[in-house]
């Protein structure tokens, strides 16, 4: 299984971005995924995460700005985040947990996507 993330840039506080995480292989299921950021000198954060049902769940400081969704048929989540402010420059990665056809379930991360947020 692959995951590959896109959708970050450069952009002006106020903007918005949606970010893609593209999961390929050989997938039989996305059991659970979620959107972590981790900005310079700092810990990575979850930030976002959304379950197989499709319920969701977000940290507090971003409740209202960033929406996780899915995709099953594209086997792709995404986050949207609107009004950036420059606190959200961190690189973003996505994390699933996936269960393959041969019936293993594990972990896999992105490689993650930048975003920059310019006041």
């Amino acid at each position: 299984v692959q995951l590959q993330a896109s959708g970050g840039g450069l952009v002006q506080a106020g903007a918005s971005l949606t970010l893609s995480c593209a999961a390929s292989g050989s997938i039989f299921n996305i059991n659970h995924a979620d959107w972590y950021r981790q900005a310079p000198g700092k810990q990575r954060e979850s930030v976002a995460g959304i379950n197989n049902g499709g319920s969701t769940n977000y940290k507090d400081s971003v409740k209202g700005r960033f929406s996780i969704s899915r995709d099953n048929a594209k086997n792709t989540v995404y986050l949207q985040i609107t009004s950036l402010k420059p606190e959200d420059t961190a690189v973003y990665y996505c994390n699933l947990v996936v269960t393959t056809t041969s019936g293993s379930t594990r972990s896999y991360w992105g490689q993650g996507t930048q975003v920059t947020v310019s006041s």
